[in-house]
């Protein structure tokens, strides 16, 4: 058949899908939030821009995962993340959970990216839910203050894809934004956010020759790091190096280098690059850090090659598909958490979720990092009305972009809260759709419930 015109090629080509839950964005919060929602019976779909899953976590080489404990090493987040660690380690994919090296916490989490990305899917289909990959939401349609299908550009043309309840999972509140709801973004005097950062990875690294130049030269790094049991562990993170890095001079706005051990034995995946005062939701400015990016990846390398010790035979070997995102867009929920909730341990009635996770906040503008740790039991609780965005009555928002202030926001925005949140959204939206019901509706202790039947942590 020969098309006259465009038009009536993206007529022939529309489709229109419909669901009962409608997750976007394919990243941990996502994976977890279909999969929650799935395995409640209602029919879901995952929508994700590129044609893998897993988020910044593959995209951006986000590694390890950290953390899944207190500083005390108490374990505050399981459920569907811990069956994710256990199905990789049983696939020798995962250590498992493992001590923090540089001891900024009790543990991390090393994990085989290209694995992750098989398991999700692997996972998901157990669970009934589509995903469409390569599917890129520029559009929701709302009425009368809900969301009634998200619109997706794809490579077979426009699809229309409806639902009773959505999740953002976007990483950038882009779902919320796009339906009406408000949004802040930043921090509150001057709207400038975290830096972004291009990871990578090198191989060739002779990992026992920097194990013993720690041990050796211990004023040269991170005052938490466990010197005293250094020789017993495997090395899994590394931060200092202040004096190479300071003769460096490199024109790159930090003060220290940091690195993660793994996949392989030889393998590290460098997290050092710092792209600050732009904005990572405005296309133009994403482009520009996408090259500066790079940019400093090949002076970064270069300098480690020539300078550190047990780098000499290192190379590069893979560099971030795209640029890793800290903060963005975030929502205005029903409740914003803020730095005084987590640095109190805070406690809630209608808790979904906890995490052991410090503040950690690389400075939009300077060269440090701010951390603030956590009293009481060493977790904090997310409260469920950080996933309920304001003007919205089907929406629910999970991973990065929930409800939070700019300061509290640099501790839920790490993996294993994404995967935690991602579990509750999902199965907020599979009970309210199920009933008929607005999230806000939902009652909030059988989702409790629910979520401990399933093996989340919340007390």
């Amino acid at each position: 058949m020969i098309y006259k015109t465009v038009q009536e090629r993206v007529k022939l080509m529309h489709h229109i899908l419909e669901a009962d839950v409608v997750v976007v964005g394919g990243g941990p919060a996502g994976i977890n939030a279909a999969l929650a929602a799935g395995r409640q019976g209602v029919r879901t779909v995952l929508v994700e821009r590129y044609g893998f899953l897993g988020g910044m976590s593959t995209i951006a080489l986000v590694y390890p995962w950290m953390t899944f404990h207190t500083t005390e090493g108490k374990q505050v987040i399981a459920g569907i993340a811990q069956e994710i660690v256990g199905r990789l380690t049983a696939k020798g994919a995962s250590p498992g959970h493992v001590r923090d090296t540089c001891g900024f916490v009790h543990t991390v989490t090393p994990y085989h990216p290209e694995m992750y990305k098989l398991l999700a899917l692997e996972m998901l289909r157990e669970a009934g839910v589509k995903v469409l990959a390569h599917s890129f939401m520029h559009e929701a349609v709302t009425e009368a203050g809900a969301v009634r299908a998200v619109k997706l550009a794809t490579k077979s043309g426009p699809v229309e894809l409806r639902a009773k309840q959505f999740v953002d999972t976007t990483g950038d509140a882009d779902l919320a934004y796009f339906a009406g709801a408000p949004v802040r973004q930043g921090r509150e005097s001057d709207g400038k956010t975290q830096p972004m950062t291009m990871k990578f990875r090198m191989k060739g690294v002779d990992l026992q020759v920097v194990k013993q130049y720690m041990i050796e030269h211990p004023d040269e790094f991170y005052r938490k790091t466990p010197f005293d049991e250094l020789v017993g562990l495997p090395l899994t993170a590394v931060q200092g190096f202040y004096k190479h890095w300071k003769e460096a001079r490199l024109p790159i706005n930090r003060d220290q280098v940091l690195f993660f051990t793994g996949p392989g034995e030889d393998e590290i995946v460098v997290n050092m690059v710092r792209v600050q005062g732009l904005d990572g939701t405005d296309v133009e400015q994403l482009t520009e850090a996408e090259e500066l990016g790079r940019q400093q990846v090949l002076m970064i390398a270069d300098f480690m090659k020539r300078c550190l010790p047990g780098f000499a035979r290192a190379e590069i070997t893979q560099v971030g598909t795209q640029i890793g995102v800290r903060e963005t867009r975030r929502i205005v929920g029903r409740y914003a958490l803020a730095m005084e909730d987590v640095v109190q341990g805070r406690r809630f009635e209608d808790v979904i979720a906890r995490s052991g996770y410090p503040i950690d906040i690389h400075d939009p503008s300077g060269k440090a990092v701010q951390a603030a740790w956590i009293n009481g039991d060493g977790a904090y609780d997310i409260p469920y009305r950080c996933l309920l965005p304001l003007d919205i009555n089907n929406l629910l928002i999970a991973g990065r972009c929930i409800s939070t202030t700019h300061e509290a926001l640099a501790t839920t925005r790490l993996t294993p809260s994404c995967m935690a949140t991602g579990q509750a959204a999902g199965t907020a939206a599979a009970m309210a759709a199920a009933r008929d019901i607005s999230p806000a509706d939902v009652d909030v202790r059988a989702l409790q419930e629910t979520l401990v039947q399933s093996g989340a942590i919340l007390s």
